[in-house]
């Protein structure tokens, strides 16, 4: 037996919380952004929106005025107070102000005297609290139930552990259970209105919406069986060996697909929250085409004008005005400080974010140029996450987060930024065309087919390798299920 000892170099990068604050706050939507600057206020009391009437440059163009530099000399950890230059913090008769915002007059402001009528909700929680009143259980049982129902999530799942709920119900509560008790409690919740909440996945989401319904039919009790014996070969779309295991023709198998499809794979997100689950769409970035120029904006309305406390800087004023300062005034300054650096650092992220978007977006815009001039898909040029990096100096997975969670409103529609990014496939010539331009192609042959006898797969094969497009057969099966589109004894309509 042999020992060996080695000396291994990493390099291991790590990023600062600055850095981490900036990537979390590139994911958020301009939709929330408001929600989570109020956080930021709420939290960092050194942190306030600016007045309309004093905005003006950014504390990176304050000039700021000459403070004498103190030394608290006192007991205990010196190095941390001493040498504060509070003239980084403080300046007379200016504000901090972030000049990030972007005005933006798609959204307009409330009518001043007007009432704005609103809708009162109940919310996804009352709901199911409501139902759970209805039931005649123990207090014991009623505690158990409502632990159940506060562990479902926003989705109306419950994905946790039933081994976790009965920690904490012995931990919080004091209350001692076992999985029988509280399984039989589940299945209360499970005939909850709307139905499938309280399942533990999607598969057993949709069976309990499909049981609601066995009254309407022998389809049902098919669908239910695709669902508990073949629910991976559905989910793949693999339907010739449902219907060959089941013996369907393709009429009780369109049936079938066509009641599955109908289910709600997200039960508490159609219960209350009005406003949560309207999918409203609030674009990021607005693009014009102004006579053949593309003019890009940023949607900042969510975004007010922050900039550093007054009161802040003056109660950092007043600390150094004083003399020897005891412990608990270099704490207070200390903390005071801290809150500022946090404030201006919010404000920064604030301003690298919109940048970030700005930058992102308009290489986009640049490089698709085409499409946002006339809209047509088939303009689009093959564009990866790679491309935009390039051209932005960003990281790729910067790029990613911003074409994940963004939208842009064109002239055409609302788009996700993702929209624009495929793979490229290389025509007959040679030339490289975007993945989605094929797709496209692909969606108007089906479009215009005869549904008495639709296209098969090696029939439209032959007709996009016609059109100079170097494809295979298994490709454009693979993009015919991307679109959603079925096979074509599926679309054949007698």
């Amino acid at each position: 037996m042999s020992l060996y000892q080695g000396l291994q170099q990493k390099f291991l990068q790590k990023l600062s919380p600055q850095q981490i604050q900036l990537m979390k706050l590139l994911q958020v939507p301009t939709a929330i952004l408001d929600e989570r600057i109020k956080e930021e206020l709420e939290e960092n009391p050194a942190l306030e929106q600016a007045d309309e009437d004093k905005v003006e440059d950014d504390f990176e163009k304050d000039e700021f005025t000459d403070t004498e530099e103190e030394e608290y000399q006192t007991e205990g950890s010196e190095e941390e107070y001493d040498n504060i230059d509070i003239s980084e913090y403080v300046q007379e008769g200016d504000d901090d102000v972030g000049d990030y915002k972007l005005r933006d007059e798609n959204y307009p402001e409330k009518d001043d005297g007007k009432i704005i009528p609103h809708k009162v909700e109940v919310s996804f929680m009352e709901l199911m609290l409501q139902q759970l009143g209805l039931l005649n259980l123990s207090e014991k049982q009623k505690s158990i139930a409502e632990q159940l129902v506060g562990s479902l999530d926003d989705d109306g799942y419950l994905r946790r552990e039933i081994s976790s709920i009965i920690d904490d119900l012995a931990f919080r509560q004091n209350i001692n259970t076992n999985e029988e008790e509280i399984s039989d409690l589940l299945l209360h919740v499970q005939q909850f209105e709307p139905a499938g909440v309280g399942a533990r996945n999607l598969q057993e989401c949709l069976l309990l919406q499909l049981e609601r319904k066995i009254s309407q039919g022998k389809i049902i009790e098919v669908a239910i069986a695709v669902l508990e014996k073949y629910f991976d070969e559905f989910t793949k779309k693999h339907y010739e060996k449902i219907q060959r295991a089941l013996n369907l023709s393709d009429e009780q198998l369109r049936e079938v697909i066509s009641q599955i499809v109908k289910l709600n794979p997200k039960p508490g997100g159609t219960a209350g929250d009005g406003e949560k689950n309207a999918n409203y769409v609030i674009p990021d970035f607005f693009l014009a085409n102004n006579v053949g120029k593309l003019e890009l904006t940023l949607n900042s309305k969510n975004a007010p004008d922050l900039r550093v406390s007054e009161g802040y800087k003056d109660m950092l004023r007043d600390y150094d005005k004083g003399a020897k300062k005891d412990k608990q005034q270099k704490d207070a300054v200390l903390f005071i400080k801290q809150k500022i650096d946090s404030a201006k650092w919010f404000i920064d992220a604030i301003k690298q974010r919109q940048n970030t978007l700005m930058n992102t977006m308009e290489a986009i815009m640049n490089y698709q140029q085409s499409f946002f001039l006339t809209g047509d898909e088939t303009e689009l040029r093959p564009m990866i996450l790679k491309d935009i990096a390039e051209r932005t100096n960003l990281d790729i997975s910067t790029v990613s987060r911003v074409a994940n969670s963004k939208f842009v409103q064109t002239e055409f529609g609302t788009y996700r930024l993702k929209f624009f990014f495929s793979e490229s496939l290389q025509t007959d010539s040679g030339e490289e065309v975007s993945t989605r331009e094929v797709k496209k192609i692909l969606m108007d042959l089906i479009g215009e087919e005869s549904k008495k006898h639709p296209y098969s797969d090696e029939k439209l094969t032959d007709m996009l390798q016609e059109k100079g497009y170097n494809i295979a057969r298994r490709t454009v099966a693979k993009y015919r299920e991307q679109l959603n589109i079925p096979v074509a004894r599926l679309r054949k309509i007698l």
